[in-house]
């Protein structure tokens, strides 16, 4: 059974208030969390009443708003930042990148010590950019970041802020993402796109780990937290198997079938052409998924074939 078509919960679990509920992963993980059978609240700049069953909550962290709605939370899932890799690392883009996750998480931490008493479980995201450029090195969450760059020291800054809920929230946990696997947005079309002219290409030498993740799994892995309610902690969020960059663009030519060469993309045009941001595409994060799969998850799409099938069959 796919894993949107688990049926509704006869009991509500709770109140869920989801910071950056639009984006590509809060979509889905709203509609996930509805069919769990939790009561969702996504914070919003624009959106404001009950949209598909779904309540949208007016804030903006700014202008320092936010409505009173959304202190009738149990659980905040915190998923606010603008997108990492959407727009060039300009001076300009940077600090929108960093104020993005962390004004508006101090801001949520700030009006919730100040309008209520706790709340059950706090989980905030972070990236496996957290890490820097690990090589063939397996990297987990107990590891410092092995460089300084922008990337790693906003990953931990990010989590930084996050770590703020702890002593506030019964129980407050980091998940640190990996690529995620979507036809509807992020890094997976931009790897799809070239093959509908007829070649496929990785980068560099192909041979750098990236740690991905199936969209479901991701959105399951955070109602599984909220769920058991377990322990403080930083996770990684990606499936038990990276692939190699050369890997993972010959398993979507085999798993959509697609005929087309598979050609290398220089590195050296990429850092022409992106400057900074091109280590998102050249670093290897060869990332393990122990520590989540020890506490007893488990992972619907652990392979990069059968989770690239399922993403395109069902078009999520």
């Amino acid at each position: 059974m796919h894993l949107s078509n688990r049926h509704h919960s006869r009991f509500m679990k709770g109140k869920v208030l989801i910071a950056g509920g639009s984006g590509l992963v809060g979509s889905r993980l709203t509609q996930l969390l509805s069919e769990a059978g939790f009561e969702v609240m996504v914070l919003s700049r624009s959106k404001n009443g009950i949209l598909d069953g779904v309540k949208f909550i007016l804030w903006n962290p700014a202008k320092q708003e936010l409505d009173k709605e959304a202190y009738d939370a149990e659980y905040i899932i915190n998923l606010a930042g603008a997108g990492i890799a959407d727009k060039p690392w300009t001076k300009s883009r940077k600090k929108e990148l960093t104020d993005s996750r962390l004004i508006s998480t101090n801001f949520l931490l700030d009006r919730f010590r100040q309008n209520k008493s706790s709340i059950k479980t706090y989980l905030g995201a972070s990236a496996i950019g957290y890490y820097g450029d690990g090589g063939d090195t397996w990297q987990e969450e107990e590891d410092a970041p092995n460089v300084k760059s922008f990337m790693t020291d906003l990953c931990k800054a990010w989590e930084e802020v996050h770590s703020k809920f702890k002593g506030y929230a019964e129980s407050v946990s980091i998940l640190r993402i990996g690529i995620v696997l979507s036809t509807l947005g992020g890094a997976y079309p931009k790897l799809r796109l070239p093959f509908k002219f007829g070649v496929g290409s990785y980068f560099g030498s192909g041979d750098q780990y990236y740690s991905w993740i199936h969209i479901d799994d991701l959105a399951q892995m955070f109602i599984y937290l909220l769920d058991t309610n377990s322990d403080h902690g930083i996770y990684n969020a990606v499936s038990p198997n990276p692939s190699t960059n050369k890997e993972l663009t010959k398993s979507i030519k085999k798993a959509l079938d697609l005929n087309g060469l598979v050609l290398p993309a220089p590195s050296f045009i990429l850092k022409t052409v992106m400057g900074q941001m091109s280590n998102v595409i050249l670093n290897s994060n060869r990332v393990t998924a122990k520590k989540i799969e020890k506490t007893g998850f488990k992972f619907s799409f652990p392979n990069i074939k059968e989770a690239i099938k399922d993403i395109e069959e069902h078009k999520i």
